[in-house]
């Protein structure tokens, strides 16, 4: 169990088994966060034949693309609220954590979601004691954009 007084780095690690681990349709997805920090979030997802959405030219599907945007946005919301509560006990964190979720979520996306595998980014925008905003992005193995995100999620 981890104590008030446990470091960003291994609350980090808590939230990473949290979102690989724990969530069911996240392990459907295969999400691996690669890297999950204050500022900073990396999800990776390994192109499947059963995310295909249109199957004449093997592209991603809309709906696993706003998906794993959705799911960046989560983690790096996430990671805020660590950033913000530093030094609370573990209980409330994860309490707070906890109740993360969605409010609203725009997805453009830009080109066809081709590749071997695609990274997902995510920064906060504004948090406030409430609602947080964010932007997420797509790119493929070959670092094209393949799609932008916003997001709202309430956090109280």
């Amino acid at each position: 169990m981890i104590d008030s007084k446990t470091d960003f780095a291994a609350l980090s690690r808590f939230l990473q088994n949290v979102y690989e681990e724990k969530i069911p349709f996240n392990r459907v997805l295969g999400l691996k966060i690669m890297a999950l920090e204050e500022d900073n979030v990396c999800i990776k997802l390994e192109m499947k034949e059963e995310f295909v959405g249109n199957y004449k030219y093997g592209m991603l599907h809309g709906g696993v693309i706003s998906s794993v945007l959705d799911v960046t946005g989560g983690a790096i919301v996430s990671a805020g609220v660590l950033k913000k509560m530093a030094g609370s006990p573990f209980e409330d964190i994860a309490k707070r954590i906890f109740r993360i979720g969605t409010v609203d979520l725009r997805v453009d996306f830009l080109r066809p979601g081709q590749g071997n595998y695609f990274l997902s980014t995510g920064s906060i925008m504004r948090m406030g004691n409430k609602v947080v905003v964010t932007r997420t992005s797509l790119r493929n193995d070959e670092e094209a954009l393949i799609a932008v995100g916003t997001g709202t999620y309430m956090i109280g």
